[in-house]
């Protein structure tokens, strides 16, 4: 799973959790929902754990659950469990010393923080149960399937 990728793949994967918040998932079946392997599911649940947003329990009959319900998690909170930034810029020093690449790297930098500040406000007012409901009438009735 590439890095940027897991964002979009967590927020995925605790949608169809919040189907079945009663019922522990297991990170082979997760891993069915989104075609990857189940340890990247467990290195990518981690965060999600430490944040408090999912809790796991392993061996027989465990596998990780929702702490709390869908409108009491917003996409900020997973975001930043992750570790996840979506704007980001790979500036590079290719002239060491030079004022000019420091300025510009300075001023992109600043638009950067500015975007990302922006961009936490908006997704902390967006919920996962907001994101079930656009899904649709037929979201409780899906069922994810292995790929």
């Amino acid at each position: 799973m590439k890095r940027q990728d897991r964002l979009s793949i967590a927020l995925h994967v605790l949608l169809h959790m919040g189907q079945r918040p009663e019922q522990a998932i297991t990170s082979e079946e997760i891993a069915g929902w989104v075609g990857t392997n189940p340890v990247v599911i467990r290195r990518t649940f981690a965060g999600l754990r430490e944040a408090g947003i999912v809790s796991s329990v392993k061996g027989h009959g465990g596998g990780w659950s929702l702490t709390r319900s869908l409108d009491q998690i917003n996409l900020h909170q997973v975001q930043q469990a992750l570790g996840e930034r979506l704007v980001t810029l790979g500036a590079r020093e290719e002239s060491p010393g030079c004022l000019v690449e420091l300025a510009v790297h300075q001023a992109l930098d600043d638009m950067m923080e500015e975007a990302n500040r922006i961009l936490d406000a908006r997704l902390a007012g967006i919920s996962l149960a907001r994101l079930a409901a656009d899904v649709g009438p037929g979201f409780h009735q899906w069922k994810p399937q292995q790929h």
